[in-house]
């Protein structure tokens, strides 16, 4: 039910901890009405919302156990952003069709890296779509364990910026092709070895740069440090696909359904929090998306929207016991969003926090 703004102005939306930055869906209260920023979003897609639920809902579910881990190691900082992405998007306000709400923009909420997704892809494309005969490239290292894991990641970044070096310097010599692409970097655990397997993925134009950039990678590691059979490259045979692919979040969140083949079915869908968290901590000094060699075609200027003031509205809460945002006047449900016992499972009875 639509209803006016009743309450103070000085009424703010949860703790400090999920305001960050100028994120969409900014909002305060007037005695008027209640003031919101961004365009909102909009509702009539029942489908996308129910994916959005189910994101809010194994975020939640995730960073619970997260926080009980970096509270553990006495990381504080990492103990508030975790509770900044508990917070995301738990709160909206609806008018005419259309919702507005606050966004982390953590990456390792579900919810803001879906959303960033679709922004790279969106800007990203067109771009790609004139490659000649673009390649998909993954270059990385042996396998490593936590404590070495900060090193490795420094190393990747030192090794892949002195094979740019290198082959800029060819390049302007006439000894080689301009090296352009997009990479994203990620990192993967092993719970049967206790690893980590931080490597790139990369999209390139043609496959001579594929090679050149895997030919590089192996002579700057060496045999000791990593495996011509570790690398791979491929032609690109759907473009969309593979962009989906390479942006990721940094790392899987559930255990990788080919190890669990390869272990003959013995590894259970597990969510290894400990594990996660050493990640999340070892990259934060770095980007997790980059391109290098070209630049995208101007934008036009970000322009800061005009706050719309809704007089009348309704407020959503998300209820994690139901999975879903409800109107508290009403009781109505706002998506329809149903789990299944198999991921209900998995997030109440899968969760490791000592693994890593």
């Amino acid at each position: 039910m639509k209803k006016p703004f009743s309450g103070s102005a000085s009424e703010k939306f949860l703790d400090t901890l999920a305001q960050s930055g100028t994120a969409q869906g900014d909002y305060f209260a007037l005695s008027q009405g209640r003031v919101v920023y961004g365009a909102g979003s909009d509702l009539a897609d029942k489908l996308v919302w129910q994916r959005r639920a189910k994101r809010k809902m194994i975020t939640q579910g995730m960073i619970l156990n997260l926080i009980k881990v970096a509270e553990k190691k006495e990381a504080h900082e990492r103990v508030k952003a975790y509770w900044n992405t508990y917070h995301c998007q738990e709160k909206f306000f609806g008018s005419d069709g259309r919702v507005y709400g606050r966004y982390c923009k953590n990456r390792f909420c579900t919810v803001c890296c879906c959303i960033r997704k679709a922004d790279i892809i969106n800007r990203y494309l067109p771009e790609i779509n004139t490659w000649e005969d673009p390649h998909f490239v993954t270059l990385t290292v042996k396998a490593v364990r936590a404590s070495k894991l900060d090193l490795w990641l420094f190393g990747i970044k030192k090794a892949f910026r002195q094979i740019r070096e290198k082959c800029k310097k060819n390049n302007q010599r006439g000894l080689g092709p301009k090296l352009i692409g997009i990479k994203s970097l990620e990192c993967n655990f092993n719970p049967v070895s206790k690893t980590y397997n931080p490597h790139l993925h990369l999209i390139v134009p043609n496959a001579e740069i594929a090679k050149i950039l895997t030919d590089e990678w192996l002579k700057k590691w060496t045999r000791k440090y990593t495996s011509p059979r570790a690398q791979h490259q491929r032609r690109v045979q759907c473009v969309e696909r593979d962009l989906v692919e390479l942006i990721k979040y940094g790392s899987k969140i559930f255990t990788e359904p080919d190890l669990n083949k390869k272990a003959g079915g013995k590894i259970p869908r597990m969510v290894y929090a400990a594990a996660l968290d050493t990640i999340f901590s070892a990259m934060k000094p770095y980007r997790l998306f980059e391109r290098f060699g070209f630049n995208l075609p101007k934008q036009p200027g970000y322009t800061q929207q005009a706050p719309t003031l809704l007089q009348q509205y309704d407020e959503w809460i998300f209820e994690p016991s139901l999975h879903d945002w409800h109107n508290p006047d009403t009781g109505e449900l706002l998506t329809g969003f149903r789990p299944t016992p198999q991921l209900q499972w998995i997030l109440a009875q899968s969760i490791d926090t000592d693994l890593q």
